[in-house]
């Protein structure tokens, strides 16, 4: 059985490599074509899968192409348009709010600095790193959504709890240079294996360093309740 905090860095480089190997071609998910579709995407899908995202998006972006669309619909309108997405009225405020500070503040483009994106109504670090690495080509931190946080701690990388002392953590652990793809490789892996409630263990390439691993453990670190 993996011991955590022993040497998470150590840790860290194993599960990135034998990921990399398991899933070599992992990706970002949700559809897009340019910069604003991205950055309305991430927003759509916070607490959503990209499966939904995506089957929202297909009609969404023929409808807005650009951030005026956004900014001068009826905010009921844009809403109804995404009711099939979780939290749809809070995400169609953020939404168009987002894109009336874009046309009013960035000359109609979506910005890309940390600052700038986080400073834009309904976007945080997460949503920031994502439109700046996929958008921008900008990496400037480490991309963490629920599944990163839940593998990370499962694994016994860390035992933060919040996703930006995470995020600070995995950008000291890992090289600069897997920060993109550590993401779409702890992702891959938390859909297809590592999953919330029922995680394969008997199946999975890190059972054997996962201090969680249901094969040696009779504790999931990530919600700290027993199996």
């Amino acid at each position: 059985m993996g011991t955590p905090r022993d040497d998470p860095a150590a840790q860290m480089a194993e599960i990135l490599d034998r990921l990399h190997e398991e899933y070599p071609d992992t990706g970002i998910s949700l559809r897009f074509s340019d910069r604003l579709e991205l950055l309305v995407a991430v927003v759509l899908s916070a607490q959503c899968t990209d499966e939904r995202v995506n089957k929202v998006t297909e009609d969404l972006f023929e409808k807005y192409q650009s951030p005026e669309d956004y900014a001068e619909v009826d905010q009921d309108e844009l809403a109804e348009d995404l009711n099939s997405v979780t939290y749809y009225n809070n995400k169609a405020e953020y939404i168009r709010t987002a894109c009336q500070q874009i046309v009013a503040e960035h000359d109609g483009e979506v910005p890309d600095t940390m600052s700038a994106l986080t400073g834009l109504p309904g976007v945080g670090r997460k949503t920031a790193n994502v439109v700046l690495q996929h958008g921008h080509d900008v990496v400037e931190g480490v991309v963490v959504d629920t599944h990163v946080q839940r593998l990370t701690r499962r694994l016994g990388v860390t035992d933060a709890e919040r996703p930006p002392d995470i995020e600070a953590e995995l950008m000291d652990l890992v090289p600069e240079a897997e920060w993109q793809q550590l993401t779409h490789l702890l992702i891959s892996h938390g859909r297809a294996v590592c999953t919330a409630r029922n995680p394969d263990c008997g199946d999975c390439v890190l059972a054997d360093i996962c201090p969680s691993s249901k094969l040696d453990s009779d504790v999931d670190l990530a919600s700290g309740e027993a199996w």
